[in-house]
């Protein structure tokens, strides 16, 4: 392919860096835009920038959008629909497509309307509300915060009590700490089971052959405990359109279609013997699964998605077997707190022990006259990740990238994978839901 010009935009904190990154060591030409002040160093020596994204627009042969919210609100479906009015090839969003994400109860009503069943649920704007409907229906919740906050992702809390007494608790707490700024949240039947995500990839009309199944690792620490996270880390594989596949994002195809909707679409879902339960939309990509999804290209990044934003119905060659990345993160991720950011991780250096970068992917970084340094303010440096025929092949190949890998203060998850191996993969394949579907 001949080179082509792709403009990214991040129309609030950077999120993008690096898939750009990579579309520009192809040859491509491309041009950065980040809207967060904090976050506007970001990929400084790495890609090249722009400082007002609409000036590129005529420019562009791709615009890339990195998520659905411009500050505090949901916006880059508009935006992308606007420019695809206008003749634009876009990977991005609409306004419904970004509902699915920041309103999960229009989210389980599109499900429900498609044929997909979802898991009981209630919407509360009042915490006084739902506590007493805990009370009166007493039984294990998740609270899922809605708009804005449910982006501080410590705020999510699964119940662990039958009776729902720790979910009173922790709803107490958040009238009295986030009652001002968490105006909605989802009381969600909590459900046994294996947490799997299947991910797709959308090209305004249908999707893309390849399956993405992926295993989020949200929890801080190994062993899946302590504070929430975006994310740690993120174990995958590629397949066909299987049983989980079909019975949740392949249902919704006919209505993406009449979307327009381009990119990466991801269900996080609960399985179990007695069936699938769907969670929660990821209408963009997903961070850092993006990183991990196209080390694991084999077909050229920048081709895919030109095709994928020109609705050619792109083939995609990829990595068959499987796939881990891990998040290497500083203080106070996840948290945040400026003075322990300004004493332990502004502008540190990123040092390799050999000349190796296979495998390491930026976030939170830039590069001062060839020199990795941690960037921003949120301590998410890099990604590493690692292939191979089996999970452990995967995990091995990634934790020896990191140990290659040398920033004062650094820690990450040490146990990305180990789900699958220790028999989430066997549970899976048992219940049916990854080989192909019959019907």
């Amino acid at each position: 392919m001949n080179p082509k010009h792709f403009l990214f935009v991040s129309a609030d904190a950077a999120l993008i860096t690096d898939l750009a990154w990579q579309v520009e060591k192809e040859g491509h030409h491309v041009k950065l835009y980040i809207e967060a002040e904090s976050d506007r160093e970001i990929g400084d020596g790495f890609v090249p920038k722009t400082d007002d994204w609409r000036a590129q627009v005529e420019w562009a042969d791709v615009i890339v959008f990195d998520d659905i919210w411009v500050g505090s609100d949901i916006g880059t479906g508009a935006f992308a629909q606007e420019l695809r009015e206008q003749g634009k090839a876009v990977v991005g969003g609409t306004p419904n497509t970004d509902r699915l994400e920041e309103d999960r109860g229009f989210a389980m009503d599109v499900l429900e309307e498609h044929g997909v069943d979802t898991i009981e649920d209630r919407v509360f704007h009042d915490f006084d509300d739902a506590i007493e409907f805990v009370k009166r229906n007493p039984a294990s919740y998740v609270i899922k915060p809605l708009g804005e906050v449910q982006n501080v992702k410590r705020l999510l809390y699964v119940g662990n009590e039958d009776d729902g007494s720790d979910v009173i608790d922790v709803l107490q707490a958040y009238k009295k700490a986030w009652g001002h700024r968490m105006k909605g949240f989802q009381l969600q039947r909590k459900v046994d089971g294996v947490e799997v995500a299947v991910c797709g990839f959308f090209d305004g009309e249908r999707f893309v052959d390849q399956v993405n199944i992926n295993f989020e690792h949200k929890k801080l620490f190994p062993g899946n405990i302590g504070p929430s996270t975006g994310e740690m880390g993120t174990s995958m594989f590629w397949c066909g359109r299987n049983e989980l596949f079909e019975a949740t994002l392949g249902k919704l195809e006919e209505w993406l279609a009449a979307e327009g909707y381009v990119g990466s679409i991801d269900l996080n879902c609960i399985v179990n013997d007695r069936g699938i339960n769907p969670l929660e939309f990821t209408p963009r990509f997903g961070y850092p699964t993006i990183t991990l999804q196209q080390e694991s290209f084999e077909s050229p990044t920048g081709q895919f998605f030109y095709e994928l934003a020109h609705g050619e119905n792109p083939t995609l060659d990829v990595h068959r077997g499987y796939q881990i990345g891990v998040r290497v993160v500083l203080p106070p991720f996840p948290f945040t707190d400026e003075t322990a950011y300004q004493e332990n991780s502004r502008n540190a250096a990123v040092v390799f022990k050999t000349d190796d970068r296979e495998g390491i992917h930026i976030e939170d970084a830039k590069n001062v006259d060839g020199q990795w340094r941690v960037a921003g303010e949120n301590g998410m440096p890099l990604v590493v990740t690692g292939k191979g025929e089996t999970m452990q092949d995967a995990r091995e190949q990634a934790y020896t990238r990191i140990d290659d890998i040398v920033i004062p203060n650094m820690y990450y998850r040490d146990d990305i994978g180990e789900r699958w191996i220790d028999g989430d993969g066997d549970r899976l394949q048992a219940w049916g839901y990854l080989g192909p579907n019959d019907e």
